[in-house]
């Protein structure tokens, strides 16, 4: 098996993860455009309630999409395990079993998503002036959401076994149709924010189909055979062994997130849009963690499955270190220039005035959410996803929404809803630091039986 180029197994640790982070960095920096051009665009071209219509779309898109998106983290997690153990058979099992969840899963959530959209928006008291396009919005992005999960899937098996550029060089060839299309649609045809969900459908399907192109024509062990997409009972269930925690802990944050919403939405769409513009730019600020956090899975589950616990363990700390610097930094650059980053948004002194508060509020404790994620990531390379579910379980989703059902109707202050996260990341991370001390989480991994 040639692993030169992909294998995280030797040589100089801090360029094993910085040389595979990097490329991530730039590739979510391009997926972050997505959002990010249909909510310029349409702040500019529509105004402030279409821009409160898409912004407040995140929250729901991630809770019907985050559960998948934690079962695909499961695959990427045993992928790796198998690259680095260099377990070929399993290996392919696997890719193939992966593949096959993602399709089944892609069509329930289209059917899931274009039918409930409009209870679940009415649930979280979307305003009367912005239902109807949240709601075209939201449903002809989960026509497409097949697209988008069969991308994450895709991309979730070339970075288990290393290979972080050719996803980056997909995400900018659909980035720029996105931004081509968002456009031609808004701005030329005036298709309102059905245009800009058409858009990203289409981008989401062009970089999902290179990665597939790419699966199909490689010669390593991982290469997809389209006739050999099946379920394989004993992978299924090590993935879903593996991924379930992860994606129930995505769906619960996801649902902490949607009531944190409904919360803004009750502020009225001024609220909406400048909360949705400084989340535009906090998706940005995240980019690092992401990127290093993945990095870290997959550093950490190819190491353990090769057994090579030193390294392991110094990969993980120089990750963490370099997570929560990098995001700091980024903090602090938000925390400055937020006035002019959410005026590019929508040019409404009040959503700017939000958007600032929002931004100053958050925007120095990055720190706290990079070292909950790097954590976490961490864990789950070592097949301990359990710990990081119970974890943001309790501080992400119960504190979460504790705090906001007695705080906000006694205080009637938008700052409860700002307040709320720092806190929450503040004690998530104090109750991880406390577990990555104490327990021996890299001795869990005992392969997987070629039976």
């Amino acid at each position: 098996m040639d692993n030169k180029n992909t294998s995280m197994l030797d040589g100089t640790i801090w360029k094993s993860i910085v040389s595979f982070a990097l490329p991530l960095l730039l590739g979510n920096l391009f997926q972050q455009l997505y959002n990010t051009v249909d909510s310029l665009i349409v702040g500019n071209w529509l105004g402030s309630s279409s821009l409160a219509a898409v912004s407040s779309s995140g929250s729901l898109i991630f809770m019907l999409i985050g559960f998948i998106q934690g079962i695909s983290s499961g695959a990427g997690v045993i992928v790796a395990r198998l690259f680095g153990a260099k377990d070929t058979k399993n290996l392919n099992l696997a890719v193939h079993t992966t593949v096959a969840f993602g399709l089944a899963a892609g069509l329930v959530m289209t059917f899931v998503g274009v039918v409930f959209t409009p209870q679940i928006l009415e649930l979280m008291d979307t305003p009367e002036n912005v239902l109807g396009e949240s709601i075209e919005y939201l449903q002809i992005y989960f026509m497409g959401s097949l697209g988008f999960i069969m991308y994450n899937i895709f991309v979730g098996i070339l970075q288990a076994v290393g290979d972080s550029k050719h996803p980056l060089y997909y995400l900018m060839v659909s980035s720029v149709v996105n931004l081509v299309l968002d456009l031609v649609f808004i701005a030329v045809f005036n298709s309102g924010v059905g245009g800009a969900a058409i858009a990203t459908v289409i981008s989401q399907f062009a970089s999902a189909l290179l990665c597939l192109r790419r699966l199909i024509s490689t010669n390593e062990p991982y290469k997809l055979y389209i006739s050999k997409i099946r379920f394989h009972g004993r992978l299924l269930w090590q993935i879903i062994k593996v991924g379930l925690p992860s994606g129930v802990q995505n769906s619960i944050i996801a649902f902490a997130n949607v009531v944190v919403q409904s919360n803004i939405n009750s502020f009225g769409d001024v609220a909406m849009a400048g909360c949705g513009a400084y989340s535009k730019i906090e998706g940005f600020g995240f980019l690092p963690i992401t990127s290093f956090t993945m990095a870290l899975t997959t550093f950490v589950g190819q190491n353990l499955g090769a057994k090579q616990y030193d390294r392991t363990r110094k990969g993980a700390r120089f990750g963490i270190l370099v997570t929560i610097i990098c995001a700091e930094l980024i903090g602090i650059i938000v925390f400055i220039f937020a006035p002019i980053l959410i005026a590019a948004f929508d040019r409404n002194p009040e959503v700017i005035r939000i958007g600032i508060e929002k931004a100053r509020t958050s925007a120095l404790f990055y720190f706290l959410l990079a070292y909950s994620h790097a954590v976490s990531a961490v864990l789950r390379g070592s097949g301990k996803a359990v710990v990081p579910m119970a974890v943001m379980m309790i501080f992400w989703c119960v504190v979460r929404v504790a705090f906001l059902t007695i705080t906000v109707p006694l205080t009637h202050s938008i700052q409860m809803l700002y307040w709320v996260y720092p806190l929450t990341w503040f004690l998530s991370s104090a109750a991880f630091l406390f577990y990555y001390k104490k327990a021996d989480w890299m001795h869990s991994y005992k392969g997987i039986e070629n039976n």
